[in-house]
């Protein structure tokens, strides 16, 4: 068992250390209200029984009351081999979680997985992770980061859209998958095991959503509502499926890294 780490998230450190000096301009009634948009006391009140890793997914679906449907979890293989699973993204929150549960108990809390930055401040979450800031040192940093876990004795999770799911055309889908867990995986000599996952986000976080896209917006308002679509994912059925490991040395020449990428998605999405 983990040693434990309470802790309180204080957001107003948080947005000082992302936002520096600008954060004094931020009117102190706007940080009010999104310390009760997000949850902050329902999470802080979490976040105190201080699990770590592994158990802090576990224990966060416990407390959010969340009921699972798995499907080929117990057909994982467990030959000593280390795989990349890439999954679909529809919620951006609670699924990343509920797969880091899954495979990390599957594999003895062995698994590694991109966060955004910023949920590197919750203490649970850290160990679990690789931070992605696209600005800053962080960024040239993170080519090194990804390599070091993809050759570490690590399962690696992988969510190769990058954002989570968008409303396109009426349908909840992922944006098209990004080839670089192709390279990686062929690199490390990583068969490839799809996921999906059932589940969608509220009408409202697509709307802003594709607001933002219509406005051409660069910063990702939509990832902002992330904290309380997990909040109302409370008391909520999931339904998982793992795949078959694809092996590695059959994304051949045949195809692009791009194109295999976006066969592993169909697959995903076939399941």
């Amino acid at each position: 068992m983990s040693i434990r780490e309470p802790q309180i998230l204080d957001l107003d450190k948080v947005i000082e250390s992302k936002a520096g000096e600008k954060a004094r301009y931020i009117p102190k009634f706007i940080i009010r209200w999104f310390k009760k948009f997000i949850h902050l006391d329902f999470i802080n009140e979490y976040l105190k029984e201080g699990y770590v890793g592994v158990e802090f997914c576990e224990n966060t679906l416990e407390y959010l009351g969340v009921e699972l449907e798995v499907h080929g979890l117990e057909e994982l293989p467990k030959d000593g081999r280390k795989y990349t699973f890439v999954s679909n993204h529809p919620l951006g929150a609670i699924d990343g979680v509920t797969l880091g549960a899954l495979i990390g108990r599957a594999y003895d809390g062995k698994v590694k997985y991109l966060l955004n930055d910023l949920l590197m401040n919750l203490r649970g979450m850290a160990p679990l992770g690789i931070p992605i800031n696209k600005l800053g040192g962080q960024a040239r940093n993170l080519p090194r980061l990804i390599s070091e876990a993809f050759h570490s004795d690590n399962q690696m999770l992988v969510f190769p859209a990058g954002l989570c799911s968008r409303k396109i055309d009426g349908k909840i889908t992922d944006l098209p998958w990004s080839k670089a867990f192709i390279k990686m995986s062929r690199d490390t000599d990583r068969d490839i095991i799809p996921i999906h996952f059932e589940g969608e986000n509220s009408k409202r976080f697509y709307r802003i959503a594709n607001l933002q896209k219509k406005l051409g917006l660069k910063f990702n308002i939509a990832m902002m509502l992330l904290p309380d679509e997990m909040y109302r994912s409370t008391g909520r059925k999931y339904k998982i499926t793992f795949g078959k490991p694809i092996p590695v040395s059959s994304l051949d020449k045949s195809k692009s890294d791009y194109e295999w990428a976006q066969e592993i998605r169909a697959k995903a999405y076939e399941l």
